[in-house]
């Protein structure tokens, strides 16, 4: 997949020829978020939990997520070098085959491999198709919500309606996940404290809030403020949204949950931006930012609704006993 990815970078590098770059960018699975939402995340959040315990999960993929949005601050920094596209798709191409070396010195250890211990019966094999199910579904609400909020939207609209250029926008938009990378940390601190889910939540929800506050403000410099603020909460819910899949299902099964729940917020993600693309033309250019918001506040409170009874085993009484 590392390889198919830097095909696919390396096909933007050197054709404008879209009968050409079409089905490369969808066998090399690029993407406009700003950010891997590729299918290697999807087996590498399934691969972490097999190199640690309960009680650390939530710590591993919080570093983890943290070494990601630290590649993309930089990424959003070095666009504002005076470099052309091509060289930043050559640039993509080799820092993605900078990890095939590492992929393939992987032991085999990470496998999981259903045993016959670890076999489980029918009913707890259709609770976990019924979890998955919801989450999965829930997953896609936030997701669709997202694709409403993409980086690529909330830089148009921060350029039409404050003037940044792009030289404001690389330093904006460095600081936005700088602060995501820092925030990774605090999530998993703050789930040892108060819960995987409640971290979920209490963080998620004031996020969509602040966002939405921006567009009433008439300085650039507010709005900045606020969607640096909604920056600093809004990806607390990954690490602990991650480790908490990863909890509530058996271990032979976390690659089928990983890749289900991920499929999903990439539909959403995939759907949410050509809408939101044609009610920023047609309607109002704020609109996204409070449709986005709005639909990733109804998934945080349904989210709780559903799955406040569900705790991961490190959080049950008789485990911190």
């Amino acid at each position: 997949m590392t390889l198919l990815t830097a095909g696919g970078y390396l096909a933007a590098a050197t054709s404008a020829r879209l009968a050409w770059l079409l089905p490369a960018a969808f066998l090399g699975m690029l993407n406009g978020m700003g950010r891997d939402r590729g299918p290697a995340g999807t087996l590498e959040q399934a691969i972490l939990p097999e190199t640690t315990g309960a009680a650390r999960r939530t710590w591993t993929l919080a570093w983890y997520n943290l070494v990601l949005d630290a590649g993309h601050a930089l990424g959003g920094l070095a666009a504002a070098l005076p470099v052309t596209h091509r060289t930043i798709f050559v640039a993509c191409a080799v820092s993605a085959l900078a990890g095939v070396l590492p992929y393939a010195a992987l032991s085999k250890h990470v496998e999981v491999v259903a045993t016959a211990s670890s076999v489980t019966s029918p009913d707890e094999d259709r609770r976990t198709r019924r979890a998955v199910s919801k989450l999965a579904l829930l997953f896609g609400i936030d997701s669709l919500g997202g694709g409403f909020l993409s980086s690529a939207l909330i830089a148009y609209w921060f350029f039409q309606r404050y003037g940044f250029t792009e030289r404001d926008l690389a330093i904006l938009f460095f600081a936005a996940r700088s602060l995501n990378a820092v925030s990774h940390v605090a999530a998993a601190w703050l789930a040892r404290r108060i819960g995987l889910l409640n971290t979920m939540v209490l963080t998620h929800l004031p996020s969509s809030l602040l966002l939405m506050v921006a567009p009433a403000t008439s300085s650039g410099t507010l709005a900045a403020g606020l969607f640096l603020g909604r920056e600093s909460l809004v990806e607390m819910d990954v690490p602990t949204r991650q480790s908490y899949v990863m909890a509530i299902v058996p271990p032979h099964r976390r690659t089928y949950a990983s890749g289900v729940t991920n499929l999903t917020r990439t539909i959403g993600w995939a759907v949410g931006p050509p809408i939101a693309g044609v009610v920023m033309q047609y309607v109002v250019l704020a609109a996204p930012l409070f449709i986005g918001g709005g639909m990733k506040i109804v998934y945080d409170i349904v989210l709780y609704r559903s799955f406040r009874h569900v705790r991961p085993p490190e959080e049950t009484t008789s485990s911190r006993l």
